[in-house]
């Protein structure tokens, strides 16, 4: 089987020149360090040798241009970079979306990121509101800025879409646009879903760069890639599969492993016996036919974050058929169970969250306040199904306009 060739790959290519012609002027590159080549090599590397001093500026996500800050809301600041010799400014800071001095004596924007296939997962909002800016831009000074966005996999595979779709008014940093929770789609097709349905086809000048021999059923692991952390919580490949799951428990007073070396593949809490609880859902699981993974029993000691220095009784997921696994099935069904096997000792984390005071940070997370609602009348798994089937079929008739694969 061939390996997958990036959008990255595909322009830098010496036989590129056709492809190399999208890119005109003066040039800013949203990236950050999983953005490599094929052989580890950042791609600001390659670019640089490409562009020479077209390339101006840089544009840093959320967790920085060199992913080294850790948590939610804990902003980058702007700084020069004394190995590119370039300006970053952040896009996660007190601001955003890019000034317009951030835009100025721009003619296209390249967008390298590395997303992990999530709704919650910030970086597709981050090229959204950088998208909008440049629409913005355009209206007001009559200048065009082109964005040329170099498509990479979505690691869980583009097959398979789960979740309730986002409602507009729990729209935040982690949910700004109406789609599920785990989309199925690349950062390339969220580009275009933007474009056609948020901004409108005509809006800005979007070319999106599509990888070669990437398929809908593939999982990172088999793209022929390497594998580099793309936040600092992410740091496996099993994590890409188990986010939409157990990015749930953020909104809550349990540990979704932040603190340990396997972040977000594990959930636990000091009261919870761990060993009982998971025979319990694996009975469950069964009933339920949820598949394609494994929970084991363990106990585990934050370091940082929530219940930090205490003992945590909790389970383990293990993804054993990356292409079955229903990450979000089983997130919302540990949910419901915890809630009821911990009784008083569960909580609702209060707000804020990313930067949301208003509502719940679950049903930010949730994109509404539908599904906590289920959570507290008793998590009944054929309701789950009904919440989940009511807002899909519009959303999956809307992604089908945005395939490029």
């Amino acid at each position: 089987m061939h390996r997958v060739i990036t959008g990255l790959e595909r322009l830098i290519s010496n036989q590129a020149q056709e492809l190399q012609q999208l890119i005109v002027g003066n040039v800013a590159l949203l990236t950050h360090s999983a953005a490599v080549t094929c052989d580890y090599e950042w791609g600001i590397a390659p670019l640089k040798r490409l562009l020479g001093k077209r390339l101006t500026k840089l544009y840093g996500p959320q967790h920085g241009l060199v992913t080294n800050v850790q948590d939610n809301m804990i902003e980058s600041s702007d700084f020069f970079h004394p190995y590119w010799q370039l300006p970053v400014y952040s896009l996660y800071s007190h601001i955003r979306s890019p000034s317009k001095e951030m835009l100025e004596a721009i003619d296209t924007i390249i967008v390298d990121l590395q997303d992990i296939g999530g709704r919650v997962y910030t970086y597709i909002y981050t090229m959204g509101l950088l998208m909008e800016s440049v629409r913005d831009h355009l209206r007001e000074s009559g200048k065009s800025i082109r964005i040329v966005v170099l498509d990479r996999p979505n690691p869980i595979g583009g097959e398979l879409v789960e979740g309730r779709v986002l409602e507009e008014k729990f729209s935040s940093f982690v949910g700004r646009y109406p789609i599920a929770c785990r989309h199925g789609m690349t950062i390339g097709e969220v580009a275009k879903f933007v474009h056609l349905f948020t901004l409108g086809e005509a809006a800005i000048d979007l070319q999106i760069l599509p990888m070669l021999n990437w398929k809908r059923d593939m999982v990172f692991s088999e793209c022929g890639l390497p594998w580099v952390i793309p936040s600092p919580n992410i740091s496996s490949m099993e994590s890409t599969l188990t986010f939409v799951g157990t990015v749930l428990f953020e909104g809550t007073n349990l540990s979704e492993g932040r603190g340990t070396v396997r972040a977000l593949e594990l959930v636990g809490h000091p009261k919870l016996d761990g060993f009982n609880f998971c025979e319990r859902m694996k009975k469950i699981c069964k009933e339920r036919e949820l598949t394609g993974m494994a929970l084991r029993p363990l106990s585990f000691i934050p370091t940082f974050q929530k219940h930090q220095g205490v003992a945590c009784g909790g389970v383990q997921i293990h993804p054993t058929d990356k292409k079955s696994f229903r990450s979000w099935h089983l997130g919302q069904t540990l949910l419901a169970e915890l809630y009821k096997e911990l009784g008083t000792h569960f909580a609702w984390k209060q707000p804020p969250y990313e930067y949301e005071h208003q509502h719940l940070p679950i049903d930010i997370i949730n994109g509404s306040d539908q599904l906590r609602l289920w959570v507290e009348r008793g998590g009944d798994y054929q309701e789950l199904l009904r919440l989940e089937a009511e807002t899909l079929p519009a959303f999956l008739a809307k992604r089908a306009r945005c395939l490029l694969y």
